[in-house]
């Protein structure tokens, strides 16, 4: 099947035609990932093939396809082995008790020598594998950083134009500062496990500053309690009007599913009525118009400029210039 055909068949909800568009996106988007790292990112110029792939691609998604940013985005992250998987697992369960068709990004990290990814993360919803309502993709982060993949924001625009009402996004195991997943999620959900560190690394953890729900699971551990009064000190700092929730779950045996459940479901009329849901979703379509945006630019920069850059590096380190002239010096040259 061509793209077009592919994008009508997913339109459809053919889980296949899903599949195959979203490899076809990740494939395509790797060169244009390689342009954004900039230098040391191991990616080569933009191809007028990647480009008219991706064009294509979201072009046909668009076409007679309902608005865009319509489904419901859910973050999941979180340090590693604190339960993200399982708790996704409860998560479709929940929503498909309700009738929700439900798509699941989760991302796993490459290995930094072989590029490589284990992609386990399905093995903890096996169970939903013959649900037709359900689509799980791993995604390999292929050395983006910041917890997401560089084409799981196009990613979400096939599971949206497949029907979705509902994606969760699982992020790589993330530490203290990566936060890329609250800049395309319209509620950010931070799982925590008892025993991760004490307040002063609580404390330290910038990625608590963008949940909008926090998750302590584990909670048949010892130490919840002290897990949740730390928690409950630093969310006393947040401004109004919405003070980040503390829910504790048993996500192997889903307990606090329904508590979870509630508290997504009170952000979820919070972002309607405040009309932040709104500016999230503006946020998001600039983002990803400027990541596209920059990695064309930088394309250009290495496919018509590399000769000028290269001088500019040498005048540079010859002490002939510094470095906002240069730059001026090469972006007069895209004119």
């Amino acid at each position: 099947m061509d793209v077009r055909e592919l994008a009508a068949q997913a339109r459809l909800g053919r889980p296949r035609a899903v599949a195959r568009l979203i490899s076809l996106v990740e494939n395509a988007a790797e060169n244009m990932a390689g342009n954004a790292a900039g230098p040391g990112g191991g990616g080569g110029v933009e191809t007028g093939g990647t480009n008219h792939v991706l064009r294509e691609v979201m072009a046909d998604l668009a076409t007679g396809a309902a608005r865009p940013y319509t489904a419901r985005v859910i973050g999941l992250t979180g340090a590693p082995g604190v339960g993200k998987s399982t708790s996704t697992g409860m998560l479709i369960r929940a929503f498909r008790r309700r009738g929700s068709r439900v798509g699941v990004l989760a991302v796993d990290p490459s290995s930094p020598f072989t590029g490589g990814a284990l992609l386990g993360d399905r093995v903890r919803m096996q169970e939903h594998a013959t649900d037709p309502e359900v689509f799980i993709r791993s995604m390999s982060s292929r050395g983006h950083l910041g917890g997401l993949a560089w084409a799981t924001p196009q990613a979400l625009r096939v599971l949206e134009a497949a029907g979705c009402e509902v994606i969760l996004v699982e992020t790589v195991g993330v530490g203290q500062a990566e936060v890329d997943i609250a800049r395309l999620a319209d509620t950010t959900v931070v799982i925590l496990a008892p025993g991760m560190g004490d307040g002063v690394q609580a404390a330290k953890a910038g990625i608590l500053e963008v949940a909008d729900v926090l998750v302590v699971n584990k909670a048949d551990r010892d130490g919840v309690q002290s897990t949740v009064r730390e928690l409950r000190n630093m969310t006393g700092l947040a401004e109004p009007p919405w003070r980040p929730p503390i829910v504790t779950t048993v996500a192997s045996r889903e307990e606090g599913a329904d508590d979870l459940m509630a508290v997504l479901d009170k952000h979820q009329a919070y972002l309607e009525e405040s009309g932040e849901g709104r500016r999230r979703r503006l946020a998001r379509a600039r983002d990803e118009i400027e990541a596209i945006a920059v990695a064309r630019l930088r394309s250009r920069f290495a496919g018509l400029h590399g000769d000028r850059l290269d001088a500019l590096a040498a005048r540079l380190l010859d002490a002939g210039t510094d470095p906002y002239t240069a730059a001026d010096d090469l972006i007069a040259a895209l004119r």
